[in-house]
């Protein structure tokens, strides 16, 4: 077998893949990007409609009222979101930084153990005992701890997410969403601005929908009428209440 070369990635079953060639994992984790991605902007769109058609309903003529409740839903949204995808991320970056520690000290201590640990997972992958045996020695010569992080953890300390940069994702998927709505019913004649946030957002919500179902391999037609109730279902309840409370007051 030739030397491995850096920049190689090296798959569970010991083939190696070029840096140009898509590896499987990377696939993986740019598809959950992106699905985090769309599921973040169908937050931002549900979330904020909610708000503009509920404040909408009790002002349907103040413009100013209905742009500053939908600014201010914005940007508390999108900063909740960030917060809460850097405490998450946080926490699992830690947890991984944690593990990857400990997997070092365990082949630096007993990598006769770890070895056996790694034939036994390959065992259990379907692999003959010769052909798993043989696998992990050659995996484990040419790095034995991103082998077994990846075989025995399902990590690759090459690509630890970063929670700055997740936190920034999230919240700009949430901004892009949200923005939708707000312009809808702020540009919209008092007259219609409703009924045509209503037809935008339905829309947009039919188009994430549609994107989410395609990166998760899901029915699309059943992931579309999920997402497009939910939202048609929170922004008829804050319709509703925003009528009662504008007439209360009036």
């Amino acid at each position: 077998m030739r030397a491995w070369v850096p920049g190689w990635k090296i798959d569970d079953m010991g083939k190696e893949h070029p840096p140009h060639e898509p590896h499987r994992a990377d696939i993986g984790g740019l598809l959950n990007k992106l699905r985090a991605a769309v599921l973040g902007a169908n937050d931002g769109i549900v979330s904020t409609a909610g708000l503009v058609v509920g404040v909408a309903a009790a002002a349907p003529t103040n413009t100013p009222a209905i742009l500053t409740a939908g600014v201010a839903g914005v940007l508390s949204g999108a900063v909740s979101m960030a917060v809460g995808e850097y405490v998450s991320v946080s926490t699992q970056h830690d947890t991984e930084k944690a593990l990857i520690a400990k997997e070092k000290a365990e082949l630096r201590h007993a990598p006769e153990a770890e070895f056996a640990e790694l034939v036994g997972l390959y065992e259990e992958m379907g692999l003959k005992p010769e052909t798993a045996h043989q696998v992990a020695t050659e995996l484990t010569h040419l790095d034995p701890l991103a082998t077994h992080l990846r075989v025995e953890l399902g990590i690759d300390s090459d690509e630890l997410v970063s929670p700055w940069l997740a936190a920034f994702a999230s919240a700009i998927a949430f901004t892009l969403g949200a923005v939708l709505p707000v312009l809808a019913v702020v540009l919209a004649p008092p007259s219609t601005r409703i009924p045509v946030t209503f037809a935008v957002v339905i829309l947009a919500l039919a188009l994430t929908g549609l994107s989410s179902a395609k990166l998760g391999g899901a029915p699309i037609s059943r992931a579309i009428l999920r997402v497009v109730l939910g939202g048609a279902i929170g922004m008829a309840v804050t319709y509703v209440v925003g009528g009662l409370l504008g007439a209360s007051i009036e």
